[in-house]
């Protein structure tokens, strides 16, 4: 499913804007495709550390309950 382009205006500093035109040229991009792909590559990293986190925490919380395998968890799941 295609998602609908919506239009926004943003501001850059003028040697931002120099240096993203220019990496658009060299990669034969438009200057929007070089912008939605640095996004997406900072949205990636951020769910990324949030599932890290996510991870991190339950994994603290099973070994405060002495679930340290999979055998673990299932024993504890059908108390």
């Amino acid at each position: 499913m295609a998602t609908r382009a919506v239009k926004k205006t943003i501001s850059l500093p003028s040697d931002l804007a120099r240096e993203l035109e220019e990496q658009a040229r060299a990669e034969r991009k438009t200057l929007s495709g070089v912008i939605q792909e640095a996004l997406w590559r900072v949205r990636r990293r951020r769910l990324k550390t949030q599932f890290h986190q996510l991870q991190s925490y339950w994994s603290r919380r099973a070994k405060q309950k002495g679930i340290l395998s999979e055998r673990d968890l299932e024993r504890y799941l059908s108390k």
